[in-house]
């Protein structure tokens, strides 16, 4: 006779369910706890004369870890950093999930007002920051309704500047236990890190990261890219930016060695290809383009291939083929913050081999095909929902599923439930499928502008444009160029007898927006418009295209 106690399913037994042993919430923490106690010598971090191996990196980030805990630092509390690509970004991205808090990047390059947006939405309770954005931080901190607990980076390499805080984050690490027992968190769908997208809006929207995904997303990169133990990675893509892909810790997965770069120059670019073999980097095409354009004064022979994954706006084809002349080998990625960073990959086939160069850069401009840990990616009619034929002409919109999605927005379900609509993450891309399944990206519905890898709202500039007092309407798109891949571009309408210049405009715009936001080009004329009265923007994208 059957056990009664056993289930109709036996393989639903109740002896068969998850247990301590054999069920552990995945984070990337445990990645660096791994590398560390098997190669405890490596070398893990470069910062120009400074070296670092695995087990003084572990050591750093449980260091920073205690002291934030032992300041009351836990779950649901923030704690932010403001710093280029140094060794102190990437212990944050370590030491401050270790303590069970949420690592809030800030993107150095944003304006005063915005900064202190996002620490107080964030409601930051700590503050990391590099010396040399402290005239950026003072302003932000004067506008801030919360005051987060001050923490300085002097970082040797950097430039000088006030020192506002209550102390150094050397002198931080030194309140903190260097055999801290970390644990990971009781749900891996705990947030991890919050990340400011610009995405429609002027203020920026706080995507909010799991530990979940940024694991999954991890293994994905070594899988698709194909990365083999140690190697060596340049950080020319800014750490603040998506997780860095997850890089911070995909290269530590591999026992990798971090190359930091304070500043994306082509001298320090081929420096360190040159000095330390450099087998690995990512960044936006602007990247490519500094070194295309690098003056023979700035360059360095090196003698190995360096891959490079780059992603934004699309590569134009000819850069493509320029860089892999020059001994790069670039893979084409795209995603967006709201999911890790990369989400599809130009997956290389081999028979593209027997094309011609030229032929090879248009393949690998498309932004291709589904990550292998992202579930599912569809093309659709933005309306209907309904496929478009996958014959590269019918344009609809991309919709990804997947476990590297974000949680949502913070403090925001309204934005939220709209990008998670019908069971996907609706990205606002418009993109058209080939027969093979590969998608290119055909517009960005909405319209934002991609420049250097940064997402500028266009209706955060039209905003600012707006307020000039000979300006009655304003709208602004992308205009491609060469090096930042695109830049804004306004059609102003002046009120009746303004004589405001471009110039005067650009500097208006200059004054009150982070420099990168600010238009390049300014057009001026009657706007064209719809019978409803909407600014007809794919014509004005039409005429920025002209534009020299």
């Amino acid at each position: 006779m059957a056990n009664s106690k056993m289930p109709a399913n036996p393989f639903e037994a109740e002896f068969l369910d998850k247990r301590e042993a054999n069920c552990v919430p995945m984070t990337p923490s445990s990645f660096l706890a791994r590398t560390a106690a098997v190669y405890p010598e490596r070398l893990a971090v470069v910062h120009g004369g400074l070296r670092r191996n695995y087990g003084t990196l572990y050591r750093r980030a449980r260091q920073l870890a205690s002291a934030l805990k032992r300041r009351g630092i836990g779950a649901g509390d923030t704690v932010a950093i403001m710093a280029p690509n140094i060794p102190e970004m990437l212990e944050a991205h370590y030491g401050v999930p270790m303590a069970g808090a949420v690592l809030n990047p800030l993107n150095v390059r944003l304006d005063p007002d915005t900064i202190a947006f996002i620490l107080d939405h964030g409601a930051a309770k700590v503050l990391i920051t590099d010396r040399e954005f402290s005239p950026t931080i003072a302003a932000a901190l004067e506008k801030a309704t919360g005051q987060p607990a001050i923490i300085d980076i002097d970082d040797p390499l950097g430039q000088t500047g006030e020192l506002l805080g209550e102390k150094t984050y050397e002198a931080l690490l030194k309140e903190g236990d260097p055999g801290y027992a970390w644990l990971p968190p009781d749900d891996e769908w705990r947030a991890l890190v919050l990340s400011y997208t610009s995405g429609t809006t002027g203020d920026p929207k706080g995507v909010v990261y799991h530990h979940r995904g940024a694991y999954i997303n991890t293994l994905a990169n070594i899988a698709v890219w194909a990365m083999p133990h140690h190697p060596v990675y340049l950080w020319t893509l800014p750490i603040f930016h998506s997780l860095g892909w997850c890089y911070p810790w995909t290269v530590t997965v591999l026992a990798g060695t971090h190359v930091c770069l304070r500043r994306v120059e082509p001298a320090a670019i081929f420096s360190a290809l040159a000095e330390h073999g450099v087998t690995h980097m990512c960044g936006a095409p602007i990247v490519l383009g500094m070194i295309i354009n690098s003056s023979a004064a700035d360059r360095q022979p090196f003698d190995q291939t360096v891959e490079v994954m780059t992603a934004a706006s699309p590569p134009p084809p000819t850069v493509l083929e320029k860089i892999e002349a020059m001994g790069f080998s670039i893979t084409h990625v795209y995603g967006l913050t709201e999911v890790f960073g990369p989400a599809t990959v130009c997956a290389w086939q081999e028979e593209w081999g027997s094309l011609s160069k030229p032929d090879q850069a248009i393949r690998k401009a498309r932004q291709g095909v589904p990550y292998p840990t992202l579930e599912a990616m569809t093309v659709v009619e933005p309306e209907t929902l309904k496929p478009v034929p996958a014959d590269g002409k019918a344009v609809g919109e991309i919709l990804l599923r997947g476990n590297t999605i974000m949680k949502g927005y913070l403090k925001n379900p309204e934005a939220t439930n709209k990008a998670f609509d019908d069971g996907w993450f609706h990205t606002g891309d418009l993109a058209v499928q080939y027969p093979d399944g590969y998608v290119e990206i055909k517009d960005r519905s909405k319209d934002i502008i991609i420049s250097g890898g940064e997402n500028i709202s266009s209706i955060e500039v039209e905003g600012v444009l707006y307020r000039h007092p000979d300006i009655v309407e304003a709208a602004v798109v992308a205009h491609p160029d060469e090096k930042w891949g695109e830049t804004p571009c306004a059609f102003v309408t002046l009120r009746e007898g303004a004589r405001a210049s471009a110039d005067e405009i650009i500097e208006f715009c200059r004054d009150n927006l982070a420099h990168y936001k600010c238009p390049q080009s300014v057009v001026f004329g009657s706007l064209p418009k719809t019978s409803t009265g909407k600014v007809q923007k794919f014509l004005l994208r039409d005429e920025a295209q002209k534009l020299e």
